[in-house]
């Protein structure tokens, strides 16, 4: 299989996309070398890892979550961040998105409570490494990290919007995909938590436009933001002209 709902972002600078699903260490290696990714920022929990791990050979893991989780060894030239963000653990019920509007307020949620989440995902970016940025499907949290990121990098509004939008035509199959992993390991997983028909499992162009709104509102510029996000001036300069 593959990392689906696969793309590059600020000129090849950052690559999203989904978990590696049914990637042995032979497919992973090749994946990694294909695509010339130097860094990979793992934004799932430790239970979602757990049920798709990297298969990688050596090198040094380094973990933000402070859970105590066993160490991923990776090729010396690719830096395994686990950077996780636990929707089910943090701001806003996932069952209350009803609306695009909804699913737009869940993001400002994440980075209202957890800015330096953002900075740690875009810090090896800005650090000039050839970034995989990715989740469980590629969509919500990616899709957060993706938009500050193109918007730090020099994109416009409407190439953010656009980029969270092609997520759309990818869904079907990373959502089958998604329900059979979950089917296999935790098969109490009742089919309809998968169903397309969510808005949750939905990235309508609507709920990137009010995010983006309301982003502007709460936190003005992305620069501003991400030097509250913990990086540093050289950082975000790094990131809009290329380290």
């Amino acid at each position: 299989m593959a990392v689906l709902n696969l793309r590059p972002l600020a000129g090849g600078r950052i690559l999203r996309g989904s978990q590696p699903f049914g990637l042995d260490a032979a497919a992973t290696s090749g994946f990694l070398t294909e695509h010339g990714i130097q860094a990979i920022v793992d934004l799932r929990s430790e239970l979602e890892r757990s049920l798709v791990p990297w298969l990688v050979q050596d090198g040094n893991d380094k973990d933000n979550d402070g859970g105590g989780s066993p160490a991923v060894a990776v090729p010396p030239a690719v830096e395994l961040i686990h950077n996780p963000l636990d929707p089910n653990a943090i701001a806003g019920s996932l069952q209350s998105v009803e609306t695009a509007e909804d699913l737009g307020d869940l993001y400002l949620g994440w980075i209202r409570l957890r800015p330096e989440w953002v900075g740690d995902a875009l810090r090896p970016v800005a650090r000039g490494k050839r970034t995989l940025v990715h989740c469980s499907l590629g969509k919500d949290r990616t899709g957060v990290v993706s938009a500050i990121g193109l918007l730090a990098t020099g994109g416009t509004e409407d190439q953010v919007v656009a980029d969270y939008a092609a997520t759309t035509a990818n869904l079907p199959d990373v959502l089958e995909v998604m329900a059979e992993t979950w089917r296999l390991s935790v098969p109490s997983t009742p089919a309809e938590y998968f169903s397309p028909d969510l808005m949750i499992l939905q990235s309508p162009e609507a709920a990137m436009r009010h995010f983006l709104a309301r982003f502007g509102q709460e936190f003005g510029d992305v620069r501003s933001f991400l030097r509250e996000a913990g990086l540093t001036g050289v950082e975000v300069e790094s990131l809009r002209n290329g380290a």
